[in-house]
């Protein structure tokens, strides 16, 4: 039933993209809507080409609707001026939550007696989270303003190492508490994307999905159809298996030093370590419950062997 409900829900996009194409001649399509959130479908359509580009909304449900209003009363109440933004768009990255500066995070180490190191050198800090990485651990990733929007995007975030086989079995069923089948994203340096993937443009807001490159693919054994369906989903689809999808693809975050540098600095120093440029992110969220659940959230704390901050 799930398949049937994609399959119409692409062929309603693709239909529908089509026919704005016909009415309006435009060449550019923006997005909104939950609907949007559908990154197959996304993905799906930017490779028909019916348009040049597609641009997503980050946080396309609902909440979207205020960004909607503000910019309504502000060119049409107010009458100011519409500025397109040059180059990235003006969303920077959609961090526009709140922050808590390192004051706030003491007082937390303190209320829960929590072992934590304090990195004076931003540098010795990316060095030891790349390494942990490397070594198979799970990083709490926690820094500035909080992502708007539904995907964790590198400031609230649990990171892992895309090439070790056991990352996505690990993640779902002992840090998440959900189906081990569930996938998990990369996020990749932007300038990486091409090595690991068939996508030709930015990414920011993980909101498409896109095939594997080929030749980072491995085939699967000849008695895959003989497996039960739970041992199918951990053969290994890739050099990157934590993030390959069952049927070779992955829905991508590219990560760009413009809009946080602090993770693009991170991802590169682990590229640097390993010669890989992207890692394994996924939200705080457990199974049934926003980030802020009691008890059975991840933190630093019980993610990494020590809370790191600076």
């Amino acid at each position: 039933m799930a398949l049937a409900i994609q399959q119409v829900t692409e062929e309603v996009v693709l239909r529908m993209a089509e026919t704005a194409r016909e009415l309006t001649g435009a060449e550019y399509l923006t997005m909104a809507g939950g609907v949007a959130l559908n990154c197959v479908a996304n993905g799906k359509l930017l490779r028909r080409h019916t348009f040049k580009d597609i641009y997503i909304q980050p946080a396309a449900g609902d909440a979207g609707g205020a960004v909607g209003a503000a910019l309504a009363a502000w060119h049409i109440e107010q009458g100011k001026e519409r500025r397109l933004p040059a180059g990235m768009d003006a969303m920077k990255g959609s961090y526009l939550g709140p922050e808590f500066g390192a004051d706030d995070i003491r007082r937390v180490i303190r209320r829960y007696n929590a072992a934590h190191r304090h990195y004076q050198d931003f540098n010795e800090l990316l060095k030891d989270t790349a390494q942990l990485l490397d070594q198979g651990q799970v990083v709490g990733w926690f820094q500035g303003r909080m992502e708007w929007g539904p995907r964790a995007l590198g400031n609230r975030s649990i990171l892992g190492d895309a090439r070790n086989p056991e990352m996505q079995k690990h993640l779902n069923l002992k840090i998440k508490y959900r189906e081990g089948f569930r996938p998990f994203a990369p996020s990749v340096l932007h300038e990486e994307t091409a090595n690991f993937f068939e996508l030709d443009r930015p990414s920011p807001y993980m909101l498409l999905v896109a095939p594997v490159r080929q030749e980072r693919c491995k085939p699967l054994p000849p008695d895959y159809k003989d497996l039960d369906l739970f041992d199918r989903l951990y053969i290994l689809r890739s050099d990157v298996p934590a993030i390959t999808h069952v049927d070779y693809s992955a829905r991508i975050q590219t990560v760009h030093k413009e809009t946080n540098e602090k993770y693009w600095r991170l991802i590169k120093a682990f590229q640097d370590l390993t010669g890989y440029g992207l890692i394994v992110n996924t939200s705080f969220n457990v199974r049934g419950s926003p980030s802020s659940a009691p008890r059975r959230t991840p933190t630093a704390a019980s993610c990494a062997p020590r809370w790191t901050t600076w």
